[in-house]
């Protein structure tokens, strides 16, 4: 009879004693997602990958509206052009076919002054003989003044047409080259901006807009969910603080996967999701800390997915 009651006892116990609490902390699965946006607004002409697709770094994903972009390029690069000519002109002198023109007009003035020339002299022959008046001899030395002042006039603007420009005129003209080239170079930039690429390699997650909808600038266009990039956030009470330690390594457990390693990379220096409680020797045990563990090689596990972790 007194085993009989020893074993009712033992099952009674048994039955209404407290199941041991589980082993492990509660938390879920958290994604560092990496945003893509344009730097300024467009039209979204064409978007080049999916929903699900595995991308590189670099990989075309989106296609914005590049009309104004291109016109703006090829009047910069215009500018550029009439900047580097007007400096060259300076550097050179003038062209041939215009020191052409001076020479053939100063040889034509050098005949005039011959001409000229041979005409006082004459005249002034035919004065000594009382043929011809003093006012014909005057007219003619004023056609020989005039003659010379003409073959000075374009012996000079040869001169100056064969030499280089002063050097403050070509400061000016390299200045204004300068900031047409920055000008073209601005433009080649916002043109390749119109094309986004993956920052990072990864899968993508979402895109946020579809073709033909008018991007907002800073508002991303797709999201990025890179390798290594799945951790585990979960809750530890105050006395199991000091047992974690940066780096320290754990396994995350779920309903159908496989043990999970990750490292620990985060611990609260606050309490996380519990109200205000009086700091005191009693009142610790409520306190949980949020602790964040990135798991190595994540495939089996979604973000929002509820797991336990095992220090």
């Amino acid at each position: 009879m007194s085993d009989f009651w020893g074993w009712l006892m033992a099952m009674v116990m048994a039955v209404f004693s407290p199941a041991a609490p589980p082993v492990g902390y509660t938390g879920y699965i958290e994604a560092n997602y990496v945003h893509v946006a344009s730097v300024s607004p467009g039209r979204i002409t064409r978007i080049v990958a999916a929903e699900g697709q595995v991308v590189e770094t670099g990989d075309l994903l989106v296609v914005l509206d590049a009309s104004q972009q291109t016109a703006l390029l090829l009047a910069a690069e215009a500018r550029v052009a009439a900047a580097r000519a007007t400096l060259e002109n300076l550097a050179t002198g003038s062209r041939s076919e215009e020191l052409d023109v001076i020479r053939a007009s100063l040889g034509k003035a050098e005949a005039d002054l011959t001409l000229a020339r041979t005409n006082l002299a004459r005249s002034e022959q035919l004065e000594k003989a009382g043929t011809v008046s003093a006012a014909k001899v005057e007219l003619d030395r004023n056609a020989v003044a005039t003659a010379e002042a003409q073959v000075n006039q374009l012996r000079a603007q040869l001169t100056v047409a064969e030499l280089p420009a002063r050097s403050a005129q070509q400061v000016a003209a390299e200045a204004n080259l300068a900031a047409a080239e920055a000008d073209a170079q601005r433009a080649r930039l916002d043109l390749d901006e119109r094309q986004v690429h993956a920052p990072i390699a990864g899968v993508i997650e979402r895109f946020y807009y579809s073709a033909g909808e008018v991007a907002a600038i800073g508002t991303p266009l797709a999201s990025i969910l890179p390798a290594q990039a799945l951790e585990a956030r979960f809750f530890v009470p105050e006395a199991a603080r000091s047992s974690l330690a940066m780096g320290q390594s754990v396994t995350v457990t779920c309903d159908g996967c496989a043990d999970l390693a990750a490292t620990v990379t985060h611990i609260a220096s606050e309490p996380q999701t519990t109200p205000p409680v009086i700091y005191s020797s009693e009142e610790r045990s409520r306190l949980v800390y949020l602790v964040e563990a990135r798991i190595e090689g994540a495939t089996t596990v979604q973000p929002g997915q509820p797991v336990t972790v095992l220090p």
